[in-house]
């Protein structure tokens, strides 16, 4: 939902709408400038919430304060339901409550909210930041001289501003108390409760993120490839909605096409899937990048197949639900299997966990935005992050009786009756890998750099460590896609470093 900018200390209103622009893609709905004496707030609007009535900036009663915010915030009507003792809110926009909290509790408003949010309150000579606990939502900053200048995307900073960084996650930011944290992922002790309980934890709670994801007025969906997660959520918001449109896409013949299929069967879904071909790819990868705004080889494998997704579903809906999470909670890459200390795999999932916010939840982002679709992600609701930390390790890699390691063993108890048993313990695989994008990226893309080429630009660019010559054709394309600027190249993760021991 929407795109915000921004530029503090000076109100050269004209910047900021140039920021704007950039954005469109993230909230074609709609635009609003906010101009103070001590700067300029921009949104673009992707209608989610009050469409007709929900457009920013909002202001509060008096028109001194006004917020610009990205995202969704779930306990708005429990909000509301306090704030309208004493406020007089003027629209239906969940992100009303966030202005008229601040007003009553001032910086500590963001500990308060339950959502996913990036937002910027102006009032008077003060500017207050915030963003989510997990970094769900994207929030940037950088300097332009003395000035802040902040904005969704990195590309809406481009050629703008210096010492360009990544807004903390769960952090917030006031002109005159500077930064501070509001939530750090905890790192509670496993528990040795019977398996019955762990499985009724983690369903209920699960149950209520899916339900409390599902607030909009406009239409959801959910992303559907077959695998455990996204059938997961897709079979739980079915039983709340009247109606539930599904997406897959693929190459032709591909496993994750065949699973949605029988999954959204067996749901009763309106599935819809398409099929990419190798030329698609090759001729959307560079729109691809340049809406990941990252090189790195895994985030754009699974990158490729989110883009034909996301395009599918924006004809039909504008917000989607996904799987995103349930692997970094439950165990389900490959190498947990080869940490063998049950401690260690407590502590690489929480790692895992805390490094979501510029690798997988920026691919979710940046490709769901790119097509105007906001994307949620259930399995990320704090109050689940919590009931997982306290599942033991050994339930999550599981050694069965046949002395095979199963990933994500409890959540599939969990939610066994929901699917089909060939899909509650359908193998792990990576929505690259059941999609086929693997099958078209490794045959290689001589079209952009021949092998010889790779070997020389991996020279080149040593400081950038690439991998090989996949890698090399995606920096390559990152770098001409934001030519003359290291504000993209300067802010890449790399999705791999997630799979280091922790230290």
């Amino acid at each position: 939902m929407c795109g915000i900018v921004g530029l503090w200390g000076t109100p050269e209103e004209q910047i900021v709408r140039g920021m704007m622009e950039t954005l469109h893609h993230r909230g074609p709905d709609a635009a609003g400038v906010h101009v103070a004496e001590h700067g300029v707030l921009g949104h673009q609007r992707l209608s989610i919430m009050d469409p007709e009535g929900g457009d920013q900036p909002i202001y509060n009663e008096c028109g001194d304060a006004a917020i610009v915010a990205n995202g969704e915030i779930y306990n708005f009507p429990k909000l509301r339901g306090v704030l309208e003792a004493h406020h007089d809110l003027s629209t239906a926009n969940d992100s009303e409550s966030a202005l008229h909290l601040y007003e009553d509790v001032a910086e500590r408003a963001a500990q308060h909210l339950d959502g996913m949010f990036a937002f910027a309150i102006a009032d008077g000579e003060s500017l207050y930041l915030a963003r989510d606990p997990i970094g769900i939502k994207p929030l940037y900053v950088g300097r332009r001289g003395t000035d802040l200048v902040f904005g969704s995307e990195l590309k809406a900073l481009k050629g703008l501003a210096e010492d360009v960084r990544e807004f903390p996650a769960g952090t917030w930011y006031h002109s005159q108390l500077g930064l501070n944290r509001f939530y750090d992922v905890p790192d509670h002790s496993p528990e040795a409760l019977s398996i019955e309980e762990h499985s009724r934890r983690i369903r209920e709670t699960l149950e209520r993120s899916v339900v409390k994801r599902l607030m909009s007025d406009v239409p959801v969906g959910a992303f559907l490839s077959g695998g455990l997660d996204s059938s997961i959520i897709a079979a739980l918001a079915k039983r709340h909605l009247g109606e539930l449109h599904t997406f897959s896409v693929g190459i032709e013949g591909c496993r994750d096409l065949q699973a949605a299929r029988l999954v959204a069967d067996h749901l009763g879904t309106i599935h819809h899937e398409y099929v990419f071909t190798e030329r698609e790819v090759r001729d959307s990868l560079p729109e691809i990048i340049y809406y990941l705004e990252s090189y790195d080889q895994d985030l754009v494998r699974s990158a490729i197949p989110c883009y034909f997704t996301s395009h599918l579903a924006a004809k039909h809906v504008k917000v989607i639900l996904t799987g995103e999470g349930a692997d970094e909670l439950f165990a389900g890459y490959t190498y947990y299997r080869g940490i063998k200390d049950p401690t260690d795999l407590h502590r690489e999932l929480r790692r895992s966990v805390c490094s979501l916010h510029n690798v997988n939840l920026q691919r979710v982002d940046r490709l769901t935005m790119a097509h105007s679709l906001e994307g949620r992600v259930p399995f990320l609701d704090t109050k689940l992050i919590e009931v997982a930390q306290r599942v033991p390790p050994h339930l999550k890699v599981y050694r069965n009786d046949r002395g095979c390691l199963i990933e994500k063993w409890i959540l599939r108890k969990a939610c066994e009756d929901l699917l089909p048993s060939e899909i509650v313990w359908r193998d792990k695989e990576q929505f690259d890998e059941g999609s086929g994008t693997v099958d078209i990226v490794g045959s290689g893309f001589d079209h952009v750099l021949t092998s010889q080429q790779a070997m020389d630009y991996v020279a080149a660019h040593a400081s950038a460590g690439l991998r090989g010559p996949e890698e090399c054709v995606y920096h390559k394309l990152l770098s001409e896609a934001y030519s003359g600027s290291d504000v993209v190249l300067g802010n890449v993760a790399r999705w791999s470093f997630r799979q280091e021991p922790a230290a």
